[in-house]
């Protein structure tokens, strides 16, 4: 007990035990054994490769470790001329992607971590989630993190605006691998700030995977439409019609082969009429719309009725093929238009269509500016669903779903600039029917010169269909 005056509290002082110096060396070899270890597990290559180095100079001198890496560096330096790609798979992406990490990530982890406010306080002692490993693509970084315990995917992906920032990147993405392991991606470029040419007509047709633009990750975007529905929404000039026309693009040669038949209604009469030469069906009017859709839902029903006891699903034939029902601008049709008997005509073939049409093969591809219940009351009914830029938060989720936003789909900030149209057209959020994280992606931009070529290539007799395309419902 210590008396600091009279009158003051009681003061306690713990009892000092000297601690022996055999257990302070012991605590300190089992530190540098552990830290070793750990060095091992994480870095075996550098492990091996210094330790390498060391035994060679002291058996054969400096100049034979010299010449040697000289030689590998030469080797290197020649793969990497001939064969690039299986260079950066093998060797440039894992030296980026331990540069990065004791460059960047390492030293700046402890600091972002209690920034983000990521990290905890216990017992005086400052608990950090743990930095797992590092693994570099052509576009971006993907960092492994090791969660504390108690904490949610919820907590990181309310940082990521902190993170992003704090590693000198513009985007973060939160994702899940694991229980209690997360992989937040870090770009370092974006392949999407540009516009996208109009993609080579395919010379194979995938109805699960029709090409129409590139994802942020470098990989193209592929668009399945056999077997689902797709509900694209985004405000005025957000690039619609680059979707509706790259997802043609896609399946002309189908089209050409007869596999694949596009029923268009354009109410706008500026979007699909370009090349309506291209499609089994056009219509424009709201009278000539509800006729199409209600020719489609006949089509369908007497399909079905063909199938029943023989066929769960659909491959596309010349006898029965892949129909494909191509809506610009739906909410016209469904909320906007003054006919009332014609709208709910319009309601009850596309509910219709959306929910019987896709095991006898009818697709429904629609786009609209408003994602609101009120104006679309079927967005549900679309199983797959692509947000363009929108013009508030809230839309985001009605859009890809509740908390889409939250884990990094922020289709209200993809920008504009009415002086460049061009700036963020067709860039949009998608989710992936592997994950249900967003992706943004960017649709190709089919200029009118590229649907004259379109028009030109279907309906010219004398140029030879590819021999080798099919319409199948697989992805390769």
């Amino acid at each position: 007990m210590v008396t600091t005056s009279p009158g003051a509290p009681l003061m306690f002082r713990p009892t000092v035990v000297q601690t022996p110096v055999f257990i302070t060396i012991i605590i300190l070899a089992w530190r540098v054994l552990r830290g070793l270890a750990r060095a091992i597990y994480r870095h075996p290559i550098v492990v091996l490769v210094s330790l390498s180095v060391l035994t060679v100079v002291a058996r054969y001198g400096w100049e034979w470790v010299a010449g040697s890496l000289g030689t590998i560096a030469v080797a290197l330096t020649g793969w990497a001329l001939i064969d690039r790609a299986s260079f950066a798979r093998w060797v440039g992406w894992r030296l980026l992607a331990y540069w990065r990490l004791v460059r960047i990530y390492r030293p700046h982890w402890q600091f972002a971590m209690s920034g983000a406010g990521l990290s905890r306080m216990a017992r005086g002692l400052e608990y950090r989630p743990g930095l797992v490993r590092v693994v570099c693509t052509p576009v971006a970084d993907q960092v492994t993190v090791k969660m504390l315990k108690g904490q949610s995917v919820a907590d990181w992906s309310g940082r990521t605006d902190h993170l992003a920032h704090a590693f000198g990147s513009r985007h973060c993405r939160v994702s899940v691998t694991r229980a209690g392991v997360l992989r937040l991606t870090f770009s370092r470029r974006d392949p999407l700030a540009k516009p996208i040419a109009a993609l080579p007509i395919p010379e194979r047709v995938l109805l699960h995977a029709v090409p129409v633009g590139l994802r942020e990750d470098g990989k193209p975007w592929m668009l399945k439409l056999h077997g689902t529905h797709v509900l694209v929404a985004g405000a005025t000039g957000a690039g619609k019609g680059s979707i509706l026309w790259s997802a043609v693009r896609g399946l002309l040669p189908a089209i050409r082969a007869g596999l694949v038949e596009v029923v268009a209604l354009d109410p706008k009469l500026m979007e699909l009429s370009y090349g309506r030469r291209i499609f089994r069906r056009y219509a424009s009017t709201p009278e000539d719309c509800a006729k199409a859709l209600e020719e489609v839902v006949t089509l369908m029903q007497d399909r079905a009725g063909l199938y029943a006891g023989h066929h769960r699903s659909h491959t596309p034939t010349i006898e029965y093929p892949f129909v494909l029902v191509l809506v610009d601008e739906v909410a016209f049709l469904t909320a906007y238009q003054n006919d009332k008997g014609l709208k709910e005509r319009v309601k009850a073939a596309l509910a219709t269509l959306t929910t019987q049409g896709r095991s006898v093969g009818v697709g429904v591809l629609a786009a609209l500016q408003d994602p609101r219940k009120e104006v679309m009351n079927i967005r549900n009914l679309f199983p797959d669903r692509i947000a363009m830029r929108l013009d508030e938060s809230e839309q985001v989720d009605m859009v890809l779903g509740e908390g889409a936003r939250q884990r990094g789909a922020v289709a209200d900030l993809i920008p504009r600039d009415p002086a460049n149209p061009s700036v963020g057209s067709g860039t949009a959020y998608v989710r992936l029917g592997t994950s249900p994280q967003p992706v943004r992606v960017r649709a190709a931009y089919v200029a009118d010169s590229d649907i004259r070529d379109m028009v030109a290539w279907l309906t010219n007799e004398d140029e030879q269909t590819p021999a080798d395309h099919e319409a199948s419902g697989e992805a390769a």
